[in-house]
């Protein structure tokens, strides 16, 4: 595979990879690898049930509750995290829950945490990214438990959110034709703690951070998108493989129309940014026609949102650039999650 030249389109595209070394970044990636276990958990943990709408493979369970909906969720904190900078650890452990809410088209309603932590642990620094996080978005903790003597320092939280049962975004449900979205916040930061942190939420105030977290809401509400998922850890490409593979869809990308921020001004390289966890993004799949509204809507909160491919019947995912093209995912042999159609059938009531 030939080296993807320089190209220009208001600024430089992409400069020193190519598609073989996309594809190969994103697979090895540690952020995607963390995922291959979830399907033997599912087999392991599944219990169908009358009133549970959407479970595994989610961003949020969804349980019908007196004709609405309940979003369940829960994340951790990699450790790497805790201890590279406990702030941003505590920080993130709340957005990150936050996130998943959204990415369904509901809203947040309280979390509760459980916090392990060992001797030496700076544990006054954890509570306050948490804290901070909380009084931001507007989202209160509310309870939890703490092992104060842990053989290890941990942060998890679990969210409650809600919405209504006609307006979820799920993520199982991408369709054969439908366009693919980016939608990301451009205006931050590469997390000094964390190379692969793109912070465009700590300098934001109150208000902008909770409108971009509310227009997923509006988004469903219009039914302006047919599956969606928040770019999580394993990155921009990662989590449209995730989406894909649950949805028993394939795609393509055109490394070329990734919103971005300027590389070089930020120190970063093309093959970093596709694996950034940012403080607000999303992967989103949409019918053609509502694609402009979409955009617009995201727009309206300072968020680019911009095409960036096209779901297919193929059960793989492609990145193309350049005139070449080079398969990410098979997710017949070698998905992510591990997941198949009949261990998220549940889903599609």
């Amino acid at each position: 595979m030939l080296r993807a030249r320089t190209v220009f389109s208001g600024d430089v595209v992409v400069r020193n990879c190519s598609t073989e070394s996309i594809a190969k970044v994103v697979r090895e990636y540690e952020g995607v690898k963390r995922k291959h276990a979830i399907g033997e958990m599912v087999k392991a943990l599944r219990i169908d049930a009358p009133h549970v709408v959407a479970a595994f493979g989610e961003d949020a369970a969804v349980i019908e509750h007196n004709g609405e909906a309940l979003l369940l969720a829960a994340d951790g904190i990699w450790s790497k995290l805790m201890e590279a900078d406990p702030y941003w650890a505590g920080y993130c452990s709340v957005l990150v829950n936050i996130h998943d809410i959204a990415a369904m088209g509901g809203r947040p309603i309280a979390m509760v945490d459980v916090f392990s932590m060992s001797k030496g642990m700076i544990q006054e620094q954890v509570v306050k990214g948490m804290h901070d996080a909380s009084a931001q978005f507007g989202v209160p903790i509310v309870g939890g438990h703490l092992h104060p003597d842990a053989p290890y320092s941990v942060i998890d939280v679990s969210i409650l959110g809600s919405a209504r049962l006609d307006s979820i975004i799920y993520s199982h449900t991408a369709q054969d034709g439908d366009i693919v979205v980016m939608a990301i916040d451009l205006n931050g930061r590469v997390h000094p703690s964390c190379a692969l942190n793109w912070d465009s939420v700590t300098m934001k105030s109150a208000a902008e951070v909770r409108a971009q977290i509310a227009v997923l809401e509006e988004i469903g509400r219009k039914h302006l998108v047919t599956a969606g998922k928040d770019i999580s850890n394993p990155g921009l490409i990662g989590t449209l493989g995730m989406l894909l593979e649950i949805s028993g869809k394939g795609g393509e990308i055109d490394l070329s129309q990734i919103p971005k921020p300027d590389l070089a001004k930020n120190g970063m390289t093309f093959e970093q940014w596709v694996r950034m966890y940012p403080g607000m993004g999303f992967i989103l799949t949409a019918k053609e026609e509502k694609v402009p509204e979409l955009i617009r809507t995201f727009a309206g909160v300072g968020m680019t949102a911009k095409v960036i491919g096209r779901v297919n019947n193929s059960k793989s995912l492609s990145v193309r650039y350049d005139g070449s093209e080079t398969e990410v995912f098979d997710f017949i042999k070698n998905g992510i999650m591990h997941l198949t159609e009949e261990d998220v059938a549940c889903q599609s009531r």
